[in-house]
């Protein structure tokens, strides 16, 4: 085998997707997820791929990771000390003015990764244009050193004001600071940007999930170079030492790379400097993924609908795949790039319940893995995957291809029990297709919020279901939204798998300038500023191994003097005019005789990844296909369920497309064609 063995892995709520490609074809593993160290199914997974392939032990990881998501979420990160300049320790916890719901009076606000003991201060102060105006004195300095000292903290964020202009201030900190052998994230390295608040918010989250995304992937590192002791560093002194491990060291572990939420893969040293950058690592892949499979069957808008075992992502991709710098994340502002992907919590593990007044809810809580919904032999509270089962959408002898057998009767017997304890008077079918209708309109809200509200018409683009559940609902989500086309790729249930094996290798450098601009444009700087950060990326790349010249992509956040946000534009002779007319497409106006701002001055270098075919050879074994009984829209039918191996040129709904990763529902009146890449092309009749 030429090279080395190349295995995308991306973490689930529910499986650990893989995917490799063996003897020119696409190849995919599903196992259990195992949530209490996410690297054991992993390990687990690629020994079985290994003794497959047969390969030797040049293995290369791709990961998409939800360790950093949950960390967040859960608020099960390191204790992190905060340091700033003296009098802004509490930005933090003032943060904007922004209300999440306008007119609730008394709104709970997320509250900060940092308590107000551990928040210090520095006297010292730059100028908006890196003028020093007070320098810390090494009293100061040391003075700090003892008060975090004693703190015990496990990580440190370091933010002083206008740091992005001027760094020497925070150089001088993280030398002070070298001695307590803890981690530190430095603003003017994670985030060199405007916006004390906003980047404040991004250095503490980079620092809160430091030890644990360093410690996690230096035991995945270990177990799968199968040496040393499996638990790997358990401390934040001993994760402070791993991320000084030398480039020798990495290499001989293992070689590991983590997807980061840009859609772009990084070196596993850049994910332990930089966690903050993976925390939609595993969402990002299935936009890539999403993109890069529609595109195979001559799609380039479309809306990416993941539907996983916790939650859904949703994505819109017009011609080309957009980063966004404004996100939030657990209610906490991250401002790294990021591809623009809205979550919700509704997925096939998501629970059912009846509220106080009686209204059937699902989720956003999940059975997740462990117990899992009722039909996998654990759970005990009913799930959208028994839904599903008890409709007859699922069938429970060709799950996983046929490897894992759901337990009709076991879901039956608890969906009953449950229903009779809670007094509801309804036929298991009706409480199942309630189910089924509820978790649909919370799915259906999310592709609104990503196309409609964004003044995006959803006619106009094709729905690319994918996830283990996303085409057991896709036709339904296009019916309510008029989307004339479902495409469900290849590999459905491991896409983000295979976006993470076809990324680049990315780099985002940015930094915030504030220029006005005239008449003139300030040619000569704005190359020196990009020249500066596109030797960086090269720099790092060559230190990292990377073969080939990168390409270059250049892009300005610009906005009207005096306006508070900016739009980014992508930097070129004619980027000006181009700004004026984006300023008029998003918000219908604009004043091509005003003064505009340059603002914060972004890079982004990517490195192409091998070419891998994406068309799924056909198998030379034909699948099965039989007739059954199938709920859908209410009605009982007759229901072709048929292998997508055995589908031939064409086919026409009722039908039940069965296949390894997932189940695809084709409701009456639509029909549908597998294409030359393998993608199943879904079409709704014209109506009238």
């Amino acid at each position: 085998m030429a090279g080395p063995l190349r295995i995308a892995v991306d973490t689930g709520g529910t499986f650990t997707d893989c995917v490799w490609v063996e003897r020119g074809r696409l190849r995919m593993l599903k196992v259990f997820s195992t949530p209490h160290d996410p690297s054991e199914a992993i390990a687990s997974a690629v020994a079985q791929i290994v003794a497959r392939v047969g390969a030797g032990p040049d293995v290369l990881l791709l990961h998409g990771t939800t360790v950093g998501t949950n960390a967040l979420l859960e608020r099960k990160g390191a204790r992190v000390a905060f340091v700033t300049t003296s009098g802004f320790e509490d930005t933090l916890e003032i943060g904007r003015q922004n209300r999440p719901r306008l007119y609730e009076l008394f709104v709970k606000k997320t509250a900060p990764l940092v308590p107000e003991g551990l928040r210090f201060g520095v006297p010292e102060r730059v100028a908006p244009d890196g003028t020093v105006l007070r320098a810390p004195s090494d009293d100061d300095l040391q003075k700090l050193r003892i008060l975090i000292s004693e703190t015990k903290p496990e990580a440190i964020a370091l933010s002083l004001l206008f740091s992005f202009a001027n760094p020497v201030h925070e150089k001088k900190v993280v030398e002070e600071l070298a001695s307590l052998e803890i981690p530190v994230s430095a603003s003017h390295v994670v985030l060199p940007e405007f916006r004390e608040y906003e980047r404040a918010s991004t250095v503490v989250v980079n620092a809160y999930l430091q030890p644990l995304m360093s410690g996690y992937l230096e035991r995945l590192a270990w177990k799968l170079d199968g040496s040393g002791d499996d638990r790997g560093p358990s401390t934040a002194r001993a994760s402070h030492a791993s991320l000084r491990m030398t480039e020798a060291n990495t290499a001989s572990r293992g070689r590991v790379f983590v997807m980061q939420s840009s859609g772009g893969i990084a070196a596993l040293e850049v994910a332990r400097r930089e966690p903050v950058r993976t925390v939609l690592s595993g969402p990002a892949g299935g936009v890539v993924g999403c993109a890069a499979m529609a595109r195979e069957s001559g799609f380039t808008r479309v809306i990416g609908f993941d539907m996983g075992g916790t939650s859904t992502d949703v994505c819109l991709v017009d011609g080309e795949i957009r980063t966004s710098t404004e996100a939030e994340v657990a209610g906490l502002p991250v401002r790294v790039p990021m591809l623009d992907i809205h979550t919700v919590g509704a997925g096939g593990g998501s629970i059912a319940r009846f509220d106080e007044g009686g209204a059937l809810r699902v989720g956003p809580e999940s059975a997740g893995a462990e117990p899992g919904p009722i039909c996998y032999g654990r759970g005990v509270e009913p799930t959208v995957t028994d839904a599903n089962l008890l409709l007859g959408r699922l069938r429970s002898d060709r799950f996983l291809g046929g490897e894992f057998a759901l337990d009709v009767e076991r879901t039956r017997k608890i969906v009953s029990e449950w229903l009779r304890k809670r007094a509801v008077r309804m036929t298991m079918e009706a409480f199942a297709e309630g189910v089924v209708r509820v978790v649909n309109a919370n799915m259906e809200r999310a592709l609104r919020v990503v196309s409609v509200e964004r003044g995006f018409d959803p006619r106009e683009f094709a729905l690319v279901a994918f996830g283990g559940a996303g085409a057991l609902h896709a036709c339904e989500l296009a019916e309510a939204l008029s989307i004339p086309t479902v495409v469900v790729p290849a590999l459905p249930g491991a896409l983000s798998a295979l976006g993470i094996l076809v990324s680049d290798v990315v780099k985002d450098f940015s930094r915030t300038v504030v220029w006005s601009v005239g008449k003139v444009v300030p040619r000569e700087k704005l190359e020196r500023e990009f020249r500066t950060m596109e030797s960086r990326a090269k720099a790092e790349f060559a230190a990292e191994g990377w073969k080939g010249k990168p390409t270059i992509r250049r892009s300005v956040d610009v906005r009207y003097r005096g306006q508070g946000f900016e739009l980014n534009i992508a930097y070129g002779a004619g980027f000006v005019a181009a700004f004026h007319a984006e300023h008029e497409k998003r918000y219908g106006y604009g004043h091509p005789e005003r003064e505009i701002e340059m603002v914060t001055l972004r890079v982004r270098a990517g490195i192409a990844a091998p070419k891998v075919k994406l068309a799924i050879s056909p198998s030379l074994e034909r699948g099965a296909s039989s007739k059954e009984k199938v709920v859908l829209g209410g009605k009982a039918m007759t229901t072709a369920v048929v292998d997508r191996e055995a589908i031939g040129s064409g086919f026409k709904g009722p039908a039940i497309i069965t296949e390894y990763s997932a189940t695809t529902v084709v409701p009456p009146g639509w029909r549908g064609k597998k294409d030359a890449v393998g993608n199943l092309v879904l079409q709704r009749a014209r109506r009238g």
